[in-house]
């Protein structure tokens, strides 16, 4: 699906090139042709997308040389093959092409000659109406829900199950089993309802990891650390389409049917955060022991007042914290002073309460080419459990008598949390939840933001939180594009300069960007659809493709300067000779992006509808405002020079000057 944006996107110029072919005997120096400035406007747009980092870099890093490639191949193509193919294929029109002067009184180019000529008749009125037109499209913009990656459509997914702290791997499998259960089962329901029952299963396979993660099978995916309470999952169907509505059927089936666990069933993501949401709570102490208790403690209440806020919310769901529960632990309090007199050491009590209840390898026996540890421990009659420590020997190294653990030590019952996190050596813990089908995590957390941020105000001295999850890579990802695109439309704007020698004329060229923008945010918004990375992506690619549009009316009013045509025929005469060239390019690439908005998937979706949107209305806006805008700076600013040569009237339809207001 890349492959082919990208081919959409460099098919344009190489469309655009026959105008440049139908104008023999042109005066102009063929390296000041408009659709060689169009494609460098087109290639200057893309490559700054090298410059982005993470994964978001790694998603986007062939976009750049894909297009130049594209770009480059497609001028040479342009300039080689496909006059070739024009001087043995093409034939002289039996048709004589009608004179400009015709071309000004019928058809739709005279409609259109007597629609701009109005315009620049009353071009304030018209620019005051653009502008209106542009605040109007920015407002509705805004009532757009915002995202960040999509999540695309994969045959595979995740199941991850985590159960309490200090679970044995025996339980955990148990557990495992029971979930692959009724992922067979609800598999089997959805065939039947969604394709039949004569329909072959959609489950084309089960993995199953427990004790930690598998092997990081996809870019965006990190596999869990090693641990007992953890298994994983790896489901893949045989048509990548049913996912989403599967995960949405599984999801609840597994919450009902496994108590005490907590089940995940995750898309892959293309670029998102594992976690929507996810709200860090950062405590003040450091890596240290010093005031530890205190600081978890101080951190578990904050987090639980975050927990509170989030389930305040009715569309979140599976509201938790990293850290878990607190589990009850037996710690053995070993007292100094009876330990001295009798002469034993910690190490003595380490070693003999491990060998009670747990055993220790002491040797191993050979047999063949097997070792079989041995392993020192109760016998089977004597039951290893806590309660039986007291009854348990130490045996000291230096004495070597035996003294009951009981004469000096006692059992502590007590509630402790046993997995602690820390971010940049900070105890750190994130508040997690996940949102119901159909709702963003932008409008979750647009809910419960003025209750955080009261939280934050009222936190003790050393506390902070911070938003991470998805909210925090879409700060980062549209940060990263905005410099992009800045540095994409300043070096535009270089090549404009360097095109028409002239420092004022690039920003009529940009002043069309902005509607094109706006026409983009309009198709987002009749599609449903929110505004994320790849819409994004899609606005800022569209900055070239408008530039280069614009470029080729440019060039026209530039030789209708150079040839002395007032102001009125020159920027009319543009938009009628240029209008079908532009019409093909902007069609050609609309129509290719169709069956990609249609069969891409959601992550293509935002992408599509963008450069959809924002080509049509730019198209529009450009034939009547870019004479509208030429006609100000000439007439009204001064800010262009232009020095019409009087020339006898042809044979034309009478013109009205156009006055400076």
């Amino acid at each position: 699906m890349t492959r082919s944006w990208q081919a959409t996107q460099s098919s344009a110029t190489s469309i655009m090139v026959i105008p440049e072919l139908s104008r023999p005997g042109s005066a102009r120096p063929s390296w000041r042709a408009p659709i060689l400035y169009a494609t460098i406007t087109n290639i200057v747009a893309y490559l700054p997308f090298g410059l982005l980092s993470g994964d978001t870099g790694h998603f986007l890093r062939s976009l750049p040389v894909v297009m130049t490639a594209s770009l480059i191949a497609s001028r040479l193509v342009s300039m080689t093959f496909i006059p070739m193919l024009g001087y043995y294929w093409l034939r002289p029109s039996k048709k004589k092409e009608l004179p400009i002067e015709e071309k000004r009184k019928h058809g739709f180019s005279g409609w259109y000659y007597r629609t701009g000529h109005w315009c620049l008749e009353h071009r304030w009125t018209v620019f005051i109406g653009s502008i209106g037109f542009l605040a109007v499209g920015f407002y509705l913009g805004s009532m757009l829900k915002s995202t960040f990656f999509p999540t695309d459509l994969q045959f595979l997914s995740t199941v991850d199950v985590f159960q309490a702290d200090g679970t044995a791997l025996t339980q955990t499998s148990r557990t495992t089993a029971a979930v692959r259960k009724i992922i067979q089962e609800t598999a089997a329901k959805y065939t039947v309802e969604r394709h039949g029952a004569d329909s072959p299963s959609i489950l084309k396979s089960l993995t199953s990891f427990v004790g930690g993660g598998g092997p990081r099978f996809w870019y965006s995916l990190g596999p869990e650390a090693q641990q007992l309470n953890y298994g994983q999952i790896v489901i893949e169907i045989t048509n990548k389409r049913d996912m989403p509505s599967f995960s949405a059927m599984l999801q609840p089936a597994l919450s009902a049917a496994i108590p005490g666990a907590i089940v995940d069933v995750q898309e892959l993501q293309t670029n998102g955060s594992k976690y929507p949401i996810e709200i860090m709570v950062s405590g003040r102490a450091e890596s240290t022991t010093a005031g530890e208790t205190h600081d978890i403690d101080t951190i578990r209440s904050i987090a639980g007042q975050v927990e509170q806020i989030l389930r305040s919310v009715p569309a979140t769901r599976r509201v938790r914290e990293d850290w878990f529960s607190p589990i009850m632990v037996a710690r053995l309090m070993i007292d100094p002073d009876r330990a001295n007199l009798t002469g034993v050491t910690n190490a003595d009590v380490a070693l003999s309460t491990t060998a009670g209840l747990s055993g220790i390898p002491v040797g191993n026996l050979l047999e063949g080419e097997k070792q079989i540890p041995i392993v020192a421990r109760l016998t089977r009659s004597e039951p290893s459990h806590i309660s039986d420590l007291e009854n348990l020997y130490v045996y000291s190294n230096q004495q070597g008598k035996p003294v009951p653990l009981r004469a000096i030590s006692s059992i502590r019952y007590q509630l402790e949390t046993q997995r602690i996190r820390r971010r940049a050596h900070y105890r750190t813990i994130s508040v997690q939840a996940f949102t119901a089908q159909g709702v963003l995590a932008s409008e979750v957390l647009a809910a419960t933001m003025p209750q955080i941020a009261a939280l934050r105000h009222n936190l003790p001295a050393g506390y902070r939180i911070e938003i991470g999850g998805e909210y925090a890579k879409q700060q980062t990802g549209f940060d990263e594009l905005a410099i992009v695109l800045l540095i994409s439309s300043l070096m535009i704007f270089v090549a404009l300069v360097v095109q028409f020698n002239n420092a004022v004329k690039p920003f009529l060229v940009f002043a069309c960007v902005p509607y094109g923008i706006v026409g983009a945010l309009i198709a987002l918004l009749i599609m449903g659809t929110p505004f994320g990375f790849m819409a994004f992506l899609g606005i800022a690619s569209l900055v070239g493709v408008i530039v280069s549009h614009v470029i080729v009316l440019f060039d026209f009013i530039e030789e209708m300067y150079e040839k002395g045509e007032p102001l009125i025929e020159a920027v009319l005469d543009a938009g009628i000779e240029r209008l079908r060239p532009v019409m093909i390019t902007v069609g050609a690439t609309v129509l290719a992006l169709v069956p990609l908005s249609i069969r891409g998937g959601p992550l293509w979706e935002p992408l599509c509808y963008a450069q959809i949107g924002g080509l049509s209305v730019a198209t529009f806006i450009e034939l009547l405002l870019v004479p509208v805008l030429y006609g100000i700076f000439v007439l009204d600013l001064k800010f262009i020079n232009w020095e019409a040569i009087a020339k006898p009237p042809a044979e034309a339809m009478p013109t009205t000057d156009i006055a400076a207001s």
